[in-house]
């Protein structure tokens, strides 16, 4: 089991971007603006108190009242004794949406006995709310090539590519995209990213305006935004912590919780459970509201970890970000 494919993400702060709205993308009977709350990387087949920062999301999205919610991954695998976590995700009362981790599968699941678990709609699929058209990715589709990287499958199939054109051909409402691993990530993201980024990139020339706005991955458990010929891509960072590996193992909570849940040592778990809410407004304004945390016992930096070790900084936070 490569662990090491685990990376970190963050949560704080206020994200604002833009789009170039179309007239073609307004409906008259949209609200003006959309707002869904977003959790990912949880890990609770990992974590012993995943189901602690579950229900601290889902208190707070009861308190807001999105119009729906969403994880993108790394949820918990299909087995009888997580069904309280599916439980307690069942409680808020909205929509709820899923998205396939890598992870989501371990220990030998099928992704349709995931999607069957979690009462999902699919591995991948897509939904309108609010006139603004969501698709979801999934991927962890396996390349046939025979050079593909070893590890964990990470790859969008030719057959999902055809599906995503035609899909996109159907809309013409401001899109957008959810995929577990990065789709602008080339350290453990989408293998055939570039060719995925091409084709929204394609969309929204054959659309004539700017309809793919925004792309949000899980994952990499890291801090960063990029923007890409006009699409913004966010990474939400963990739930729950950042994956250092073996090199810097390390008890943080008790023997006894190192016991029963052994993966924890590898990690640096974040204090404080980390989600956003991300409300996108009629008038072309994207704002991501995070979570800040610190870390449980000492932080990367303290035990020696390069800050740089992949690519971008470590943090148990999303930096506040104005973009356009």
């Amino acid at each position: 089991m490569n662990r090491k494919e685990f990376i970190k993400l963050g949560t704080l702060g206020a994200v604002s971007l833009t789009f170039r709205p179309s007239a073609h993308a307004v409906s008259p009977t949209r609200k003006s603006n959309i707002t869904f709350g977003v959790i990912t990387d949880l890990h609770h087949d990992i974590m012993h108190d995943g189901q602690k920062r579950l229900e601290a999301f889902l208190g707070d999205m009861k308190e807001q009242q999105p119009d729906f919610i969403i994880q993108l991954g790394d949820f918990c695998v299909p087995k009888p004794a997580n069904q309280p976590l599916l439980d307690a995700w069942n409680t808020f009362s909205g929509d709820k949406h899923h998205v396939i981790g890598n992870h989501d599968t371990d220990g030998g699941f099928s992704k349709d006995q995931v999607v069957e678990f979690w009462e999902a709609k699919g591995n991948y699929y897509s939904f309108d709310k609010n006139g603004f058209h969501f698709v979801v990715l999934d991927g962890n589709e396996h390349n046939e090539s025979s050079d593909r990287p070893k590890g964990y499958a990470r790859y969008i199939s030719p057959s999902q590519m055809d599906w995503l054109v035609d899909d996109l051909q159907k809309t013409n409402l401001p899109s957008i995209v959810c995929c577990h691993q990065g789709l602008d990530n080339e350290r453990y993201g989408i293998e055939n990213g570039m060719a995925v980024r091409y084709l929204l990139e394609t969309a929204n020339t054959n659309a004539g305006f700017q309809k793919v706005i925004l792309v949000l991955s899980g994952h990499h458990h890291q801090d960063y935004f990029n923007k890409i010929n006009d699409i913004h891509y966010v990474q939400i960072n963990s739930a729950s912590y950042y994956w250092l590996g073996d090199q810097y193992k390390t008890v943080r909570y008790s023997e006894q919780v190192d016991e029963n849940y052994p993966w924890i040592k590898y990690t640096a778990p974040y204090k404080d459970p980390l989600w956003a809410t991300i409300t996108i407004a009629s008038n072309g304004k994207i704002n991501i509201k995070g979570k800040k945390s610190s870390f449980v016992g000492p932080s990367p930096k303290q035990m020696g970890v390069a800050d740089n070790k992949d690519v971008y900084p470590i943090v148990p936070y999303i930096s506040t970000r104005k973009l356009s």
